[in-house]
């Protein structure tokens, strides 16, 4: 017997700092656009970062990764690691704990300009990409090793990292580049830094050109991760999607978002097949928190990505529709210079902000 469908189930984690604002405003926006096109979600809500750690001694419980893989969906608010304890005193990094306790290794982080916010790039320059991003190895300590911490001090004065890169891992995030730009344009450019790092990164790049061959149909070319911050400096409109480690991929998306006008104008996906969380790819702010002054557009397109992953997963046209929805919404208030929140010369508050994408959606029934 088939199930019965009764709606899609999100957990939302608000988080820290601005998190609980930025969530709330994503929530309001998805309900809205979900209503207008037939689509029924319901959230639930539980606690992580400070909150979780002031009542339950962590940042991140084992049993909210465990409900977690029971929703549809997940949407985690920002979280401020810099202000956690160490981890054997509670202070997990939220986000590293979901990506590796539910294998969460594609981060997906789109990165576009939009007419009506000023960027930081030369006149007439522009950009619309895709960062895709490894993200459960690479040269981050809290997800490189099955025991224990990928860093160590031998002595008062040195400090040693170690780097994890697998076949495995190299070539599923491959794979979903190849996906994703067999529906845009059709490039993809791998970033890797192998004239040094010849066994790592070689192997990384060895893994991409693989999966590279298996689509002809598809420009595949790669560049040094110097090299590469330079290009989206000089000619961001060459690239399309851009793959590459864990490391390279934090950094290259935040210096893509603020030449586009800011880091609150990105959004972003943690995925694999089976899973979907949406976070801002920008920090917690912990100094404008409470003042209802974010911005939330990250927020309102990770969660519009989201919409659209469950939309696609469930072949749910309805959904798609409501997530493409919010996308143009956004785009249609970013438009317009007196509906800009302060980050970007405005005067609108977080709250007043997502009233206008709310006020501008409309349905846009493209798969």
């Amino acid at each position: 017997m088939a199930a019965i469908y009764r709606g899609y189930r999100i957990l939302v984690l608000p988080g820290d700092g601005i998190g609980p604002e930025i969530v709330s405003a994503a929530i309001s926006v998805m309900t809205r656009a979900t209503t207008l096109h037939g689509v029924t979600v319901s959230f639930e809500y539980d606690d992580v970062g400070q909150d979780s750690l002031k009542k339950y001694g962590t940042t991140l419980r084992d049993s909210v990764l465990e409900r977690a893989r029971t929703f549809d969906g997940i949407v985690l608010g920002t979280q401020s690691h810099a202000d956690y304890p160490p981890p054997d005193k509670g202070g997990r990094n939220v986000s590293a704990g979901f990506r590796v306790g539910m294998d969460l290794f594609a981060n997906s982080r789109p990165v576009k300009t939009y007419a009506g916010v000023p960027t930081h790039m030369r006149a007439g320059k522009s950009m619309d990409l895709v960062i895709m991003r490894e993200a459960t190895e690479g040269f981050y300590p809290d997800r490189n090793m099955a025991r224990g911490w990928g860093e160590m001090m031998p002595s008062a004065d040195m400090a040693l990292s170690f780097r994890k890169i697998t076949r495995q891992a190299c070539e599923r995030i491959a794979q979903k580049a190849f996906e994703l730009a067999h529906e845009r344009r059709k490039i993809v450019t791998a970033i890797h830094k192998a004239n040094s790092f010849h066994m790592s990164d070689g192997l990384f790049l060895e893994a991409a050109r693989s999966v590279a061959a298996k689509y002809p149909d598809v420009v595949f070319n790669d560049l040094l991760v110097d090299a590469a911050a330079a290009h989206l400096v000089r000619d961001p409109q060459q690239f399309d999607v851009i793959l590459t480690t864990n490391l390279y991929g934090d950094i290259l998306s935040d210096l893509a978002s603020e030449l586009s006008g800011g880091l609150g104008l990105g959004g972003a996906v943690m995925m694999n097949d089976q899973y979907c969380c949406a976070q801002a790819q920008h920090g917690s702010a912990p100094t404008i928190a409470g003042k209802d002054i974010a911005n939330p557009t990250s927020m309102i397109l990770s969660a519009s990505m989201l919409l659209r992953w469950i939309g696609r997963s469930r072949k749910d046209a309805s959904a798609v529709a409501a997530a493409n929805a919010m996308a143009a919404a956004v785009e249609a208030t970013l438009e317009r210079p007196e509906l800009h929140t302060h980050d970007l010369g405005g005067t609108l508050s977080c709250r007043a902000f997502a009233r206008a994408v709310e006020h501008a959606l409309s349905p846009v029934n493209k798969l």
